[in-house]
């Protein structure tokens, strides 16, 4: 068994073996260019249309409502702020949470200095927001509502279906960051109810430097750069074929490997829990609520123990995440745990656990004896 035992892929995922070998010839070979009309190109642009329907056959859309972006950053970036360049003669109120990841809240901060009212939403202790809620902050001027699906710290799944029920009743546009949840829990945008839709190919498998905007037909995205015609003039520039190519093998594997994958990460996920709780059950502290939960993701705190401490001293055994920042000997507390509304000891003792499609009982017991050891020396 290799060391140190990686259980922190909701920060990112190893490239899968089958989408590197998908991606190979496509960086020995295959180095047309997709715009040219001879062959080179375009068994390239072949290339990029089939990982395109591949994407779409994941997420149950059109293959023409999805555009290739380089990360979630960007595509959150597109679906927001392109948004609300092209309805802003309808309104400028948008909804989004405390919860969300800063590739959301910074473009939403950005849009506030440039005359845009955001209407950020309280969670519960668990980190979701209440339909209610967005219902009750909907206003005339209300043109966008963005709610992550999955958040990437606790796993709380956020009631995306019941908020698209609302957002098509009053006629706004709905978007969803879903980079932690694709290949994770079913994410099929029409039983959601989204008009946009965020994948990072880096959570999924796939490498970094790629991902993907859906993009519901008939909602309109003014692009935020400008060039030639690739994806549809919206997102214009040479398309990145290699990265492509492997964004839509691992959706294909995903969609493949669904049941077995997800009844993995659980097993994984639950087993590392009771096997903790067994053994230092009175120090035990889950942040999320299991039942609504991704199933890979455990935020846990453990009594009276520093988190960075503790991830610091178990990091050549096990590497795991934290739920604060540790600066100049001062702990920042993440905008999450702070929305959940968390005691700070509780929240600077947090850790983030989450497991892959390949973790194995070995490693995640290994993991438990670790934590458990570590968590006796440091008490």
């Amino acid at each position: 068994m290799e060391k140190p035992i990686y259980l922190d892929y909701n920060a990112t995922t190893p490239v899968d073996p089958e989408v590197a070998k998908e991606m190979i010839p496509y960086i020995e070979s295959f180095y047309g260019n997709p715009s040219s009309s001879y062959s080179l190109g375009r068994s390239n642009k072949e290339a990029v249309e089939k990982a395109r329907a591949q994407v779409a056959e994941l997420i149950n859309c059109k293959p023409e409502e999805i555009i290739f972006t380089s990360c979630a950053t960007e595509s959150n970036n597109l679906a927001i702020n392109g948004n609300a360049m092209a309805n802003s003669n309808k309104g400028r109120h948008i909804i989004t949470s405390e919860i969300e990841h800063p590739a959301v809240t910074e473009v939403c901060k950005y849009l506030s200095s440039q005359g845009f009212e955001i209407t950020y939403l309280s969670v519960d202790q668990y980190g979701r927001v209440d339909p209610k809620d967005v219902e009750n902050a909907i206003r005339k001027d209300t043109i966008l509502i963005t709610i992550m699906h999955a958040n990437n710290e606790v796993g709380t799944i956020q009631p995306i279906q019941e908020i698209g029920s609302i957002a098509r009743k009053q006629n706004i546009v709905f978007h969803t960051d879903a980079s932690q949840s694709v290949g994770k829990i079913e994410t099929d945008v029409n039983k959601l109810g989204v008009d946009l839709l965020t994948i990072a190919g880096h959570k999924l498998y796939a490498p970094k430097g790629i991902g993907a905007l859906y993009i519901r037909k008939g909602t309109q995205i003014e692009n935020l750069m400008h060039g030639a015609g690739q994806e549809k003039g919206i997102r214009p520039g040479t398309e990145n074929v290699i990265h492509t190519v492997g964004l839509g093998k691992a959706c294909e594997v995903a969609l493949r490997d669904f049941k077995q994958n997800q009844q993995n990460i659980q097993v994984s996920r639950d087993r590392l829990l009771n096997g903790l709780v067994s053994l230092i059950g009175n120090q035990v502290h889950v942040n999320c609520n299991l039942e609504n939960c991704l199933p890979n993701t455990l935020s846990v705190a453990f009594e009276n123990i520093s988190a960075h401490a503790l991830a610091s001293f178990i990091s050549n055994d096990v590497l795991i995440s934290t739920g604060s920042a540790c600066h100049s000997g001062e702990t920042t507390i993440s905008s999450v745990l702070q929305a959940m509304k968390l005691d700070f000891r509780t929240a600077a003792a947090t850790v983030r656990i989450s497991t892959g499609k390949h973790t194995t009982k070995e490693e995640i017991d290994f993991a438990i004896e670790v934590i458990v050891n570590a968590i006796k020396k440091l008490t």
